[in-house]
Formats: structure tokens, C-alpha cells, sequence
């Protein structure tokens, strides 16, 4: 059976919502997008980022994989080069033998239309994708999640993905009731905190859009780091965009003295049944700039404000080394390897040498498919 890859347009939507409900059926946990139109990034003409979506479909017609690159330009070393992260591929190669060989070969399609790909997630090194992609000899570079709990009470009772048995769930009680767990976190990032370096105090100030202050900070900061996506204003109002349809990021600029040194989109999440964070209020630094040494302050002025919200727990994935030890000043629990930063080959060229550019690489959750979670 011949499979062909064609742009998701509204003519193939009803076969979209045939795929969802074989692989739900399937209990794959996996489906696509129900509309032709993306919700987050949907224009492409004079934008530096957008989303765009392909489907594989068999001589019938049927749907039978899909992906979507979004694509962002990026500054390296001085210079603005077209990039694209992808987001998938999703195939019934997880249901039916036949379809075994479709993510391979949706791979080899996303090669062709954007060579200078990569991805940002997966999560660990267990992922299938990441192994398969590691054998075609990418460059695979582990990036650490960034965690501080604020309430340990309800960070133990509530959190899924730590309660997954009942001898676990027992002892995660008893370290809540006996008020061991909340003394030990407490002390944890008390201790963390103390270790870290001061930094200037700066403040937040909540705002609708990035206007041109933003780009006076992008200006002035763009060439610091080794490589970057591009974070003007024009661009960050596209990522988050003022109608709120998704995501819903939480502006900050930051001042310092009454002049501005960065700024933060932060998520304020309520979470219900969620499979890892289960019923907790789960904050998130999805994206941040400024200048490497003012990282700092620029964390530490994002932490209260969510702090002040009332949180259960702050997260964020990074990449920079003074972004990551802005975290860790900040009390935050570093874990390594909880992220990895997939290249291919034509890209990896770009960044090479890798060990020196990895010094100056800024990541941040707004680097992948969207900041919706970690």
C-alpha cells in the first residue's frame, strides 16, 4: 500500500477524527490535531515562526500518521538562520505491523522540507523515538528540569506521578503527616538557596504584550548567547498571543532600579486528574531573556510572583549554564538529563563545535511544541 504525504487541509478532517478514534480504540494515547487550521501559530505570511502540518495517507484516503514542524528563526553566532523544531511523528505503527517502518520514513519527509531540524523533549533517554534517532547518529544533548515545591503537604498527596503504588503512596503519607516531608523540602531549598549567588533585586510588573522595550532587550542581549530562537517582540506576541486562544502565558517585565533588564512568560496551571501532577496548581517559567548575568534576578523576581499566587510547585526546563545556576540560587532542585535536545546532522554542522556552543545554547520550554506543560 502506497503512502503518501500531503499538507493537512480542512478536506481531510474527517479522516483526521477516523485516525483519533483507531488509535484512542488502540489505547495508543496518541491522536492529531481535529482541525486543519493550528490553533497556536496559524499564519505564516511575514511571521519568523509558524506551524505547519502533514499527514500520510494511504491509497484510500485513510490518515494513517502525521506531524507538524514549527518553524523559528534562530540567531547563532551572530547570524539569523531559519530553523524548525518538529512535533511527532504520530503513526498506526503503534496498532498494525504494516505501518511498522511510517515514523522512519515521516522522519526522512521532515529531513527533506527543513533539513536544519531538530526537537526539544522526549522527555529521557527511555523514549523509542530518541533511541531510534540516536542510532541515525543526531547529536542527542541532555538538558536539566528545574523544580522547587512550595507546598509539600499537598506536593505529596496529590502528586501522580510519585504515588504510582501503594507502597510508595504509604510513605509518601507518612512523610506528609508526620510533617518529615515538609521540614526535609523546606530545608532542601533553604539550603540550595544559601549556596547560591545574591543578585540585585528586580521587579515584576504583569503586562498585556511585548512592545518596544521588548526589542531594546533583545537588541541589547541577542549576540551574548552562542544560539537562540528569535525573541523580538513582534515574535513573542505571535507565542503569546493577546486573545489568549492558547497558551495562556502570564507577561512579566522585569525592572531593576526603574530600568528594564528582561522579562518572563509564566504559566499558572489548576490541574485536575493530571497523569503526573494529579490535582496540584503546577506554576511554570515557560520562557525568560536577558542578559546571562541578570538571569538571576530576573528568576528570583519570577518566583515571587508566582510564589504569591499560591503555587504548589514551580518548574522549567533550561539549558544555559547561568540560567540553570539562576535557578539553583533560587533554591531550586536541578535534575539532570530530564530533557534532550535532538539535532540532525545539517544542524549540528551549524552548531558546531557543539561543546563551545552549548555554553551559550538558551532553551527554554517555549523552544518546543508549546509551553503546555514540562
Amino acid at each position: 500500500m502506497a503512502i503518501k504525504v500531503v499538507p493537512y487541509k480542512a478536506e481531510h478532517e474527517s479522516a483526521v477524527d477516523a485516525f483519533n478514534q483507531r488509535m484512542l480504540e488502540g489505547k495508543t494515547g496518541w491522536g492529531w490535531y481535529g482541525k486543519s487550521v493550528d490553533a497556536w501559530l496559524p499564519e505564516r505570511e511575514g511571521k519568523k515562526t509558524w506551524r505547519e502540518h502533514y499527514l500520510a495517507l494511504d491509497d484510500d484516503g485513510e490518515v494513517r500518521g502525521a506531524y507538524a514542524h514549527k518553524c523559528h528563526e534562530w540567531r547563532i553566532r551572530g547570524e539569523d538562520v531559519p530553523v524548525a523544531d518538529w512535533q511527532g511523528p504520530v503513526s498506526e505503527g503503534l496498532l498494525e505491523p504494516r505501518f511498522a517502518t511510517l515514523g522512519l520514513r515521516l522522519l526522512r519527509e521532515m529531513l527533506k522540507r527543513y533539513p536544519v531540524l531538530y526537537s526539544w523533549g522526549h522527555g529521557g533517554n527511555e523514549s523509542r523515538l530518541l533511541q531510534m534517532i540516536r542510532s541515525l547518529k543526531w547529536l542527542v544533548h541532555e538538558t536539566p528540569f528545574c523544580l522547587k515545591v512550595l507546598h509539600p503537604f499537598r506536593f505529596l498527596r496529590r502528586n501522580t506521578y510519585l504515588r504510582q503504588s501503594p507502597p510508595k503512596r504509604l510513605a509518601l503519607d507518612l512523610l506528609a503527616f508526620t510533617g518529615a516531608g515538609w521540614i526535609g523540602l523546606k530545608l532542601l531549598h533553604l539550603a540550595l538557596k544559601m549556596r547560591g549567588r545574591r543578585h540585585t533585586r528586580a521587579e515584576a510588573e504583569v503586562v498585556p504584550r511585548f512592545d518596544s522595550w521588548a526589542d531594546t532587550i533583545w537588541d541589547s542581549c541577542k549576540d551574548d548567547y552562542h544560539a537562540l530562537a528569535r525573541r523580538d517582540a513582534a515574535t513573542m506576541n505571535d507565542l503569546i498571543p493577546e486573545d489568549g486562544r492558547w497558551p495562556k502565558g502570564i507577561r512579566l517585565r522585569i525592572t531593576r532600579d526603574g530600568q528594564d533588564i528582561g522579562w518572563a512568560v509564566v504559566l499558572d496551571n489548576p490541574l485536575t486528574d493530571d497523569p503526573r501532577f494529579g490535582d496540584l496548581r503546577v506554576g511554570c517559567i515557560a520562557d525568560c531573556l536577558a542578559r546571562p548575568e541578570d538571569a538571576g534576578s530576573v528568576i528570583a523576581a519570577a518566583t515571587r510572583f508566582l510564589e504569591k499566587r499560591g503555587v504548589d510547585l514551580i518548574g522549567s526546563n533550561q539549558s544555559h549554564p547561568e540560567w540553570v545556576g539562576a535557578f539553583a540560587a533560587e533554591g531550586y532542585v536541578v535534575l539532570e538529563g530530564r530533557r534532550c535536545f535532538a539535532v540532525a546532522p545539517a544542524f549540528q554542522k551549524i552548531l558546531e563545535p557543539f561543546d563551545e556552543t552549548r555554553q551559550g545554547l538558551h532553551l527554554t520550554n517555549m523552544d518546543g511544541h508549546g509551553p503546555s506543560g514540562f
